[in-house]
């Protein structure tokens, strides 16, 4: 069962439990910063708002018992809200503006910046923080020097033997992944008598999609009365056991890769980058 703050991410990699005179120690050549970042916004009548931040925590706590001993990744307090203005007037949501997402994060970069640190992660568990955390990754490249990534950890899992086409293509919102996942992490935190089933039509549509060729605009009142996007009535907890299994696999081995990049190593030099 997952428990806050307990495990190596948080006795071994979290960075605010040291002294400031022990974070000046820290070798910090191929170290990497982790920034979390998540929401607290509705997810239907069964999911908890905490949700998206949940899943980050626990997706990191059961990375990091992965990761290699040597390697020096630490773990920033998550931000626990985020950019959730498409699911504003349903209750529960608590939604930080653009502008005041994108300034909190720069301040932070600034600041592992000024303790010394060269690697930043955005880590990211909110679909709708996706499009300012592109935007605001390169800002912190330009004035900080920082070497930045972003990802979605379920971006790097493949899961299409557990979950359905239909829900990996509009199963964006409270579906069948999020609720399998909550399921298996915090099961007394799921109401699944309450479960949806609402996954949005776009069936009669050639190239408009909710996520991928050509999107709309939509806040979650367009596209569902439920506030789900998805078949949550088919989740349960083995699925959302391998989910995170697989996901802490490939996560582990992605960071040790962060640790060892370097941004001057992409550009070709010399007489080769003439040529190329």
């Amino acid at each position: 069962m997952f428990q806050r703050y307990e495990g190596t991410a948080w006795e071994k990699r979290f960075l605010p439990r040291l002294t400031s005179k022990q974070i000046h120690e820290l070798p910090k050549e191929h170290a990497l910063v982790i920034l979390p970042i998540g929401a607290v916004e509705q997810h239907g009548p069964h999911l908890p708002v905490f949700t998206d931040t949940l899943i980050g925590e626990a997706t990191l706590t059961q990375t990091l018992e992965q990761v290699k001993s040597d390697k020096e990744i630490w773990v920033l307090p998550p931000i626990p809200y985020g950019k959730s203005n498409e699911h504003i007037g349903l209750p529960g949501t608590m939604s930080l503006s653009a502008n005041t997402l994108h300034g909190i994060i720069m301040d932070l970069a600034k600041s592992v910046q000024a303790s010394g640190f060269r690697r930043l992660l955005l880590f990211n568990t909110h679909g709708g923080n996706v499009d300012l955390l592109n935007t605001v990754a390169r800002e912190i490249r330009i004035d900080t020097g920082l070497m930045v990534f972003y990802l979605m950890p379920g971006s790097l899992n493949d899961v299409t033997d557990i979950i359905s086409p239909a829900e990996m293509e509009y199963g964006i919102h409270g579906g069948d992944y999020e609720t399998s996942i909550v399921l298996s992490v915090k099961p007394d935190w799921v109401q699944m008598e309450l479960a949806p089933d609402e996954v949005p039509d776009m069936s009669r549509y050639q190239f408009l999609t909710l996520e991928g060729k050509i999107r709309f605009a939509w806040k979650m009142a367009d596209i569902s009365a439920s506030g789900v996007a998805g078949n949550a009535s088919v989740a349960n907890v083995g699925k959302g056991e391998i989910i995170q299994s697989r996901v802490a696999n490939v996560l582990s081995e992605a960071l040790e890769e962060l640790c060892d990049f370097e941004i001057t190593d992409v550009r070709k030099k010399g007489r080769e980058a003439d040529v190329g």
